[in-house]
């Protein structure tokens, strides 16, 4: 064989096996790389892994010691039960020494009990409906008054009772009882409404201030003069508008019950009036009561 040709399939040969293993090579290298991703892969799960499984932990462990604090608390909640418990079965041990005396003596204060309470609503609905007379009562006499100044006469309830302020000025000239013919007409609008109520009773007070009163051989003294007034109204609403004298008082209480202090003339021309008090009629309004007192 010629050198050359010899030459030329050496040269083929070790190309040939060179273009061979350079191919093994690569397919080698790119196996082994996958292998590597591969395993990489795995390892960074395996870490990611790793680090869930630490914060479970973690978690498990602050939920461990959460249920140990609530156990705890349980575990005390039932000693304190269990505490009451016993001192329950203690009270109800006690309990069964009680004679059969004392047992029904219990039971007809229960009852007792019971019958009070239903004596108590029926009292307050009386007294509800008491207010309501006494409320149609007050609006009835303003309205038969009609527009007189308040300072002159003056229309309340107060407690339970009706008061009827009638200052003196419009009643009485200054130091006199009799009553004027103005104060007349005031009076027959206040009877008016008054004979509407066959049974209503009242009473009419004279008031003084605290100026001393000066003696003129009939009258002595504010006590004088507070009485006197109080008759003079009586004595006009029986024989001139017919109220019956059974339903009526006359009472003088002189200085001593102001509705203001006495330091000032505005004060003084305050508590100088007449004022008729509309009694409760108490035996009225417990009659009302009477069937439930029994019970």
């Amino acid at each position: 064989m010629r050198p050359s040709l010899i030459l030329l399939v050496s040269v083929s040969s070790v190309l040939l096996v060179s273009c061979v293993s350079s191919k093994k090579f690569k397919t080698a290298q790119a196996q082994a790389q996958a292998q590597y991703d591969s395993l990489n892969g795995l390892y960074t799960r395996a870490q990611g892994d790793l680090k869930n499984c630490s914060d479970e932990n973690n978690d498990n462990t602050k939920k461990r010691a959460e249920l140990q604090s609530e156990v705890d608390g349980l575990k005390k909640q039932v000693a304190f039960l269990k505490e009451n418990n016993n001192q329950a079965l203690k009270q109800l041990q006690d309990m069964s020494v009680i004679s059969s005396t004392q047992a029904e003596s219990i039971k007809k204060s229960l009852e007792n009990m019971g019958a009070k309470d239903a004596y108590i609503q029926t009292l307050q609905q009386a007294i509800a409906h008491k207010d309501s007379l006494n409320m149609a009562l007050v609006m009835n006499l303003k309205g038969a008054i009609g527009n007189i100044d308040d300072k002159d006469i003056n229309i309340k309830v107060d407690k339970g009772v009706v008061y009827i302020d009638i200052s003196d000025k419009l009643l009485f000239n200054s130091g006199k009882y009799e009553v004027t013919a103005k104060a007349k007409t005031v009076l027959g609008k206040v009877a008016q409404v008054l004979k509407n109520q066959p049974d209503i009773e009242f009473m009419v007070e004279g008031h003084t201030d605290n100026v001393p009163f000066k003696s003129n051989g009939i009258l002595l003294d504010n006590w004088d003069l507070s009485v006197k007034r109080a008759t003079s109204v009586v004595r006009i609403l029986q024989n001139e508008y017919g109220i019956p004298p059974a339903h009526m008082t006359a009472a003088g209480r002189s200085e001593y019950l102001p509705v203001t202090e006495n330091d000032t003339p505005e004060g003084r021309a305050a508590n100088r009036r007449t004022r008729i008090v509309i009694l409760p009629q108490l035996d009225q309004f417990f009659k009302l009561l009477e069937p439930n007192r029994k019970g």
